[in-house]
């Protein structure tokens, strides 16, 4: 059998599939469907330090081949977190990651600094690239400096290892990504949702009430490894990538393309225990390409 744990420096996942953030509630939610010990790992929704209401309905429009979303990153806020959810994810096999949220600089710092003291984390995912706030889709992640000013605050108070997590709105994605490595990112994610659009032609109306949101699923794949696959080619950290992962044959083409790891995120909705459905399609793959590491895939795209 193929050996499908990967080391991305700051811990080593039994495999490289991990539930992304957004699509996977706080895990609890997905305890009815699969052992969570059996993942990698997975990201919970997204926290600010207070809880958030989220934008009005309608919030998702399935269109061909994705989903457009603007939930608008509604939470329970930090606090909840820690007191209700944290104590029912410690003592887990699968890595821990929370997805840190902030309408401003200095509240990514206080989440991050509220969670420091408490056990059962393996990870922050700095979120500075969700599409889906009320800034006609701008985000920190779209600008090397501000990437590097949040990354460099964050990491001076962190005591857990910091994963970046970048949009594909970017002009530059590879700029932005060596901006927060230089700023001392551990790791970066990519990629996040794409701005999107869906009319309603009747109606010559929006179908989201909140006019934009962010497009996911199998029609961003190609989109996603190309960024993946010029990223990793630019950085010297790891690079964990998502975008339309539906199968262990996507994972294994983003591990050729430069990713260490994958995350799994619209899959979910469509099937519970698709992250599980990929971890053995992946083994599969690994058997019949007679692959003793998985990590003998990682960058072995041939040009």
């Amino acid at each position: 059998m193929t050996d499908l744990s990967v080391d991305l420096g700051f811990c080593v996942l039994k495999n490289p599939v991990i539930a992304a953030s957004g699509t996977f509630g706080y895990g609890l939610e997905f305890q009815p469907f699969l052992d969570l010990n059996l993942l990698g790992g997975f990201v919970v929704k997204g926290l600010y330090y207070d809880p958030r209401p989220g934008n009005p309905p309608p919030r998702l429009f399935e269109t061909a081949g994705g989903l457009i979303n603007a939930i608008g990153l509604q939470g329970i806020g930090v606090e909840r977190f820690a007191e209700e959810v944290l104590p029912k994810l410690q003592g887990l096999e699968a890595a821990v990651i929370i997805n840190v949220c902030g309408d401003h600089e200095e509240e990514y710092a206080m989440v991050v600094d509220h969670l420091n003291g408490l056990e059962g984390i393996t990870a922050y995912e700095l979120n500075i690239s969700c599409p889906n706030v009320k800034q006609g889709g701008r985000c920190p992640a779209m600008d090397p400096d501000a990437t590097f000013r949040i990354v460099k605050e964050v990491k001076k108070i962190s005591r857990r290892p910091l994963i970046t997590k970048l949009t594909p709105n970017a002009v530059d994605i590879t700029g932005v990504a060596v901006s927060a490595q230089e700023a001392g990112s551990d790791a970066l994610s990519l990629v996040n949702t794409f701005l999107a659009l869906a009319v309603d032609a009747e109606s010559r109306r929006p179908a989201l009430a909140n006019v934009l949101g962010g497009l996911s699923g199998p029609a961003i794949k190609p989109l996603a490894l190309r960024m993946v696959y010029q990223v990793a080619a630019r950085v010297s950290i790891p690079v964990i990538g998502m975008g339309g992962i539906t199968s262990g044959t996507d994972a294994a083409e983003f591990l050729i393309a430069g990713a260490s790891a994958v995350q799994v995120g619209t899959a979910n909705f469509v099937d519970p225990q698709a992250t599980l459905n990929i971890i053995s399609e992946l083994e599969d793959y690994g058997r019949r390409h007679n692959i003793e590491k998985i990590t003998e895939l990682i960058g072995t795209l041939k040009i």
